[in-house]
């Protein structure tokens, strides 16, 4: 891998943190802070890559010599977004909404600073039908709260989970595969590419 590239994580997710980081990929992270707050009408793939892409151009600012990669993640139910429960209130109750049903994960990724490209990746998930006791009790555990749609696939939250029909890491926060095939493209030296002549 060329010494000279340099790699920055534009999130403060440790779910995505850990998903490069088992790659062997060499990066630095910077969070990006910007306003997640979706606009009118504004549906989930739209949502989710205008937010990567925002990100990833706002730390480029920080980073021109790097490749900066960003990513997005939300979960939708039909029309609707579900980003992260603010309770375990909130928690119940989309988990309850998602209970028995197929919704549909979506991820933005995107690449910017010394190339710019960017992808959506789409995973749909169905869910068990799940009893008031195993919901009340998972949103109590404190897992949910800090995810979109309220659960953790890779956590305690897979016995939700009867079936994956796409990327499984996508549901994580980061679909691996899309996301190797995006830094590949934007010229970004993979672990696996044998060095050219010096």
């Amino acid at each position: 891998m060329d010494p000279t590239a340099l790699l920055v994580l534009a999130s403060a997710s440790p779910r995505r943190k850990d998903l490069l980081a088992q790659l062997g990929l060499r990066f630095t992270v910077t969070a990006a802070d910007i306003d997640e707050t979706p606009t009118a009408g504004e549906i989930a793939r739209n949502y989710v890559k205008r937010l990567a892409e925002e990100k990833a151009r706002t730390v480029a600012g920080r980073h021109p010599d790097a490749w900066v990669l960003a990513a997005d993640t939300t979960v939708a139910l039909g029309s609707e977004l579900l980003g992260k429960p603010r309770d375990a209130a909130e928690a119940r109750d989309m988990l309850g909404r998602l209970s028995g049903h197929t919704h549909e994960v979506f991820t933005g990724i995107a690449v910017a600073g010394r190339a710019r490209a960017s992808q959506v990746v789409r995973t749909q998930v169905t869910f068990r039908a799940l009893s008031p006791e195993e919901i009340a009790w998972y949103a109590d555990t404190g897992e949910p709260l800090d995810k979109a749609g309220a659960y953790a696939i890779q956590g305690k939250g897979g016995f939700l989970v009867a079936s994956v029909d796409g990327s499984p890491t996508n549901v994580i926060g980061l679909p691996l595969g899309e996301t190797l095939a995006l830094l590949q493209e934007a010229g970004f030296p993979l672990p696996w590419k044998k060095a050219g002549p010096t």
